[in-house]
């Protein structure tokens, strides 16, 4: 069975080409999987109101916080799994 960092690797690529976009809510779920997956817990300020999209990208990644690596990245694989049988 292939390890956890090879199985998100192939999710993050398989996400890339799904054949229908995921709607908004499940993209901000996948962003900020993957940013607390290969980052760590959030960083810097949070964007002002001037910024809508990076405000929502940066509450998304930051609701995360706490969540270990490889919760992230079991998380965003079973998210991608899920995604792709659709």
């Amino acid at each position: 069975m292939p390890d956890i960092i090879t199985q998100f690797e192939a999710a993050a690529r398989d996400v890339k080409n799904l054949p229908r976009q995921p709607d908004n809510d499940t993209l901000l779920e996948l962003y900020a999987l993957y940013k607390q997956a290969t980052a760590g817990n959030t960083s810097g300020k949070r964007p002002g109101f001037t910024d809508p999209i990076g405000r929502a990208k940066y509450d998304a990644w930051s609701n995360n916080k706490g969540m270990t690596s490889e919760a992230a990245m079991e998380a965003y694989i079973d998210l991608a799994n899920r995604l792709l049988r659709k």
